[in-house]
């Protein structure tokens, strides 16, 4: 399934605690100069006549007229049914809105809304990292394509999505993929989150360089001062992004427990992934004991890191042979090497949102 060529245009949404981003997408590209305007969170009409406002500024954009909107919105929300709940960061929805049905009424065509995590590794799934991987493994002479991808977002928080077989894995409740909630391995009392998002790596650089929280630098210049390239407390720097990878690890091996497949990561924090990497593989790499005192890996299958050209080499032509189909003068060619992909975004957070949320839409529409 792949819209490259598709003609039809999507208004978009990345909605934000404190902007909204708009523009619009055909064939994958974007069609229009983006408008962003303050979201306006604390005052729902304000907030919602901003909506209005920011998608007819990129309609009048367009020479064709748009087939649909597709946004991505902050959860808790029915997304279905186009039902925004009690955010934390647009307090104006409390209560539930119909947001889907408003602007449906304004604009006369369907609105999609979906949660901005899930779009994330939607747009990745059906026009990022997935196709790009699975067209590097034919051209390696590898039959072997990969449906199954999640994608985890680090930044303000930590979100994730789940595609499985070009499909979007929402939930009964629109609730799946809500990774921040699994356990903190450090800390186990807490959530992933706590370890995983700008405040974690704020909080444990802040402990160990002994320095108060108004002192305490972004993740950015932490990660500047980790790689040597600017003063401050390296040693904490470095460790509080191990204790990071250490906690995404972990999650990230539990969900590929389940799924088997790619798990890609984007978000602010991804472009620190150079002191990410190690402590991330070393644990995903990890091993179970048991009663009797054997070990065993964590994951069954091998784990491939595919920001290296090595690792990236061994992930696309696997352990492959052909085999003789019994009876027949035919081969068969197996792959005998389970494997997962680690990889971060090439495309940008923003950019896979916008394409899974333009994706999203499309889909849907071709199914009605």
């Amino acid at each position: 399934m792949t819209y490259t060529d598709d003609k039809r245009i999507i208004l978009t949404l990345d909605a934000g605690g404190t902007n909204f981003v708009f523009s619009a997408i055909a064939g994958n590209k974007e069609v229009a100069q983006p408008i962003i305007l303050p979201s306006h969170g604390n005052d729902l009409e304000l907030c919602l006549q901003t909506i209005k406002n920011g998608f007819n500024a990129v309609k009048n954009q367009l020479k064709d007229k748009p087939t649909a909107i597709s946004f991505a919105f902050p959860g808790p929300a029915d997304f279905p049914n186009g039902i925004i709940g009690d955010l934390a960061n647009l307090p104006a929805f409390r209560g539930g809105v119909p947001l889907g049905g408003i602007i449906e009424d304004q604009f006369k065509i369907p609105v999609f809304i979906n949660n901005d995590g899930d779009l994330f590794a939607y747009g990745e799934a059906l026009a990022g990292y997935l196709p790009s991987i699975n067209k590097m493994m034919k051209n390696a002479g590898n039959q072997k394509q990969f449906r199954n991808l999640v994608g985890f977002t680090i930044g303000t928080g930590f979100g994730a999505g789940i595609v499985r077989n070009g499909e979007l894995l929402i939930g009964d409740n629109s609730a799946a993929a809500e990774v921040w909630l699994l356990r903190n391995k450090i800390n186990p009392e807490s959530n992933a989150e706590e370890g995983i998002s700008i405040r974690a790596i704020k909080r444990v650089y802040t402990e160990l360089a002994n320095i108060s929280s108004t002192e305490c630098p972004e993740p950015k210049e932490i990660y500047e001062i980790g790689k040597g390239e600017k003063p401050g407390n390296r040693e904490a720097a470095i460790e509080a992004f191990r204790q990071m990878a250490v906690v995404l690890g972990d999650v990230i091996s539990q969900v590929l427990t389940l799924t088997d497949g790619i798990a890609i990561i984007g978000g602010g924090i991804a472009a620190a992934k150079s002191l990410i990497i190690p402590a991330l593989l070393h644990e995903m790499r990890g091993s179970f004991s048991s009663y009797s005192g054997s070990t065993y890996p964590r994951l069954m299958q091998t784990v491939c890191n595919l920001e290296d050209p090595d690792e990236l080499q061994l992930f696309l032509t696997g352990e492959t042979k052909d085999i003789n189909i019994p009876g027949t003068n035919r081969m068969q060619q197996y792959d005998s090497m389970k494997r997962v992909g680690i990889g971060f975004s090439k495309i940008g957070t923003s950019r896979a949102t916008a394409l899974g949320a333009y994706n999203f839409a499309l889909n849907h529409l071709d199914k009605r």
